[in-house]
């Protein structure tokens, strides 16, 4: 009986991947909708913030610890994250919202590929076959459909891509170092909020309206919550199952890309979007079964 229902759990919370990915859909809707009149680390900044309340709040009624022994390492994949989550907000800004969406979800396919040298895990050989898939899904989408002003565009959203999937290397570390996941969020909503107000005061500061807070707040409200049902989604669920969901992402912002700003993609748009989704489970596949890389001792 006991075993029926751990079984009936992980599968029903794999599909808090499904919520996850609509929050994500609308996070990108809402900053497409919002780089109208703010800059991409005006909305960083917003994103951010909210979050940084959020989780302070918690720790704080918690009264939870702060400090950490692995200070640098928290601060690297804060950074990163943050850098990652700039570059991806401006590819939303400037190409369709599906094309953005799939740059960004190359992440898989570069968390596999960086684990040999960051993590010491030989993935299994099945990692090459999705790099293959996904290399040739990359070069379709931004080959044949990107105009020469979109091409920016196009690199800082792979570039996302990469330093999520960089981003996604430091959090496994920190994770393998028993670091609780509030404080990791914490440090990167702290970065995160202070790198883009920065940033905010270089560039322009766009005086915020009654008119524009729904978006904002809308924003940040639903990028936490698609935060918080990805994280309960990869805690009781099955690993692959949520990264094969987690693409669920690329087809709803398809489907509000087609109704608000009638955003129709190509069939090779298609077929690389397809590429690249299938590449990147195929690459979560590899990583979930990695083995250990042990050093000849040729004492053994």
């Amino acid at each position: 009986m006991t075993n029926k229902k751990t079984s009936q759990t992980t599968r029903y919370g794999s599909l808090w991947m499904l919520v996850a990915a609509l929050g994500f859909a609308t996070m990108g809707a809402l900053v497409k909708v919002g780089s109208a009149k703010f800059s991409s680390a005006e909305l960083v900044f917003y994103r951010s913030l909210f979050g940084f309340l959020l989780i302070f709040t918690l720790i704080r009624i918690k009264r939870l610890p702060i400090k950490t022994p692995h200070l640098n390492k928290q601060l690297a994949r804060a950074l990163i994250g943050f850098v990652a989550l700039l570059m991806f907000f401006y590819a939303i800004s400037h190409l369709p919202l599906a094309t953005a969406i799939t740059l960004n979800y190359t992440s898989p396919l570069f968390l596999a590929a960086f684990m040999p040298f960051m993590l010491l895990e030989r993935p299994k050989k099945i990692l090459y076959l999705a790099i293959l898939m996904s290399f040739i899904g990359i070069i379709l989408l931004l080959k044949p459909s990107f105009a020469r002003e979109d091409l920016l565009a196009g690199i800082v959203g792979l570039c996302s891509g990469i330093g999520a999937g960089l981003a996604y290397v430091h959090v496994k570390q920190l994770g393998n170092l028993h670091e609780p996941d509030w404080r990791t969020v914490f440090y990167f909503t702290l970065i995160s909020t202070i790198g883009a107000g920065i940033w905010m005061l270089f560039d322009q500061v766009s005086v915020v309206t009654w008119h524009d807070l729904p978006i904002l707040l809308g924003l940040a409200g639903s990028a936490t919550l698609a935060q918080l049902a990805l994280t309960r989604a990869y805690r009781t669920g099955k690993t692959l199952t949520v990264a094969s969901l987690s693409y669920a992402t690329v087809v709803i912002s398809s489907l509000f890309g087609i109704l608000f700003w009638a955003e129709h993609l190509s069939a090779s748009e298609w077929l690389a979007i397809g590429l690249i989704m299938i590449g990147g489970v195929l690459s979560t596949y590899s990583a979930q079964q990695a083995e250990p890389i042990v050093a000849e001792n040729p004492d053994h």
